[in-house]
């Protein structure tokens, strides 16, 4: 990711506490002095970082998963996704996340952007792909993952995505990219 500095916005650190820490997620307390010179409190969720797949099967329809997302007490369409594991590359990620999740394996891969969630609190990357040549095998999900897959043709993806029936951020970001690469 392309890091941007401007002396005028910059702020610098002076220390950090751990608020929480637990199994997935880590809140640091970080304490630093902002442009004006006045100290401020900054409280950052550390994420490990995480992938996000768009499979694509040889008819062109899109591979999705639902799912329920307690927070937002929701079923969700989401392309394939998951988390980092540690000293994991993304590409290697991403490959475990579809197999899993889907079922699927891919044949050809094409990286498109990482992208930052919410960046006002969280160092989250999301790095975001583009499956095709794909091989259905057997879905294999965490314990605690329910995962229902959805195949859906491109042209309702677009409808749905207008309908505000897709609104999961990755998938918004991953299809904007992808569409925007396929002009």
């Amino acid at each position: 990711m392309k890091k941007m500095h401007d002396p005028t916005l910059d702020e610098k650190f002076v220390d950090s506490k751990i608020g929480f820490s637990g199994n997935l997620l880590k809140v640091k307390v970080d304490t630093v002095i902002l442009p004006n010179g006045n100290k401020a409190t900054r409280e950052v969720i550390n994420h490990p970082g995480a992938v996000a797949i768009i499979p694509i099967l040889e008819d062109g329809s899109i591979v999705f998963v639902k799912q329920f997302r307690y927070a937002l007490d929701t079923v969700m369409y989401e392309i394939p996704a998951g988390k980092l594991d540690a000293g994991e590359e993304p590409d290697i990620c991403a490959a475990r996340e579809l197999s899993e999740e889907t079922g699927y394996e891919a044949g050809n891969w094409q990286y498109l952007t990482g992208i930052v969630t919410t960046p006002g609190f969280t160092d989250e990357v999301i790095h975001l792909y583009v499956a095709r040549d794909l091989k259905k095998f057997e879905q294999h999900t965490d314990a605690d993952e329910f995962i229902n897959i959805e195949i859906i043709p491109e042209n309702k993806v677009n409808e749905m995505i207008i309908n505000g029936d897709i609104f999961d951020s990755k998938t918004l970001a991953a299809f904007a990219v992808y569409n925007l690469l396929k002009k």
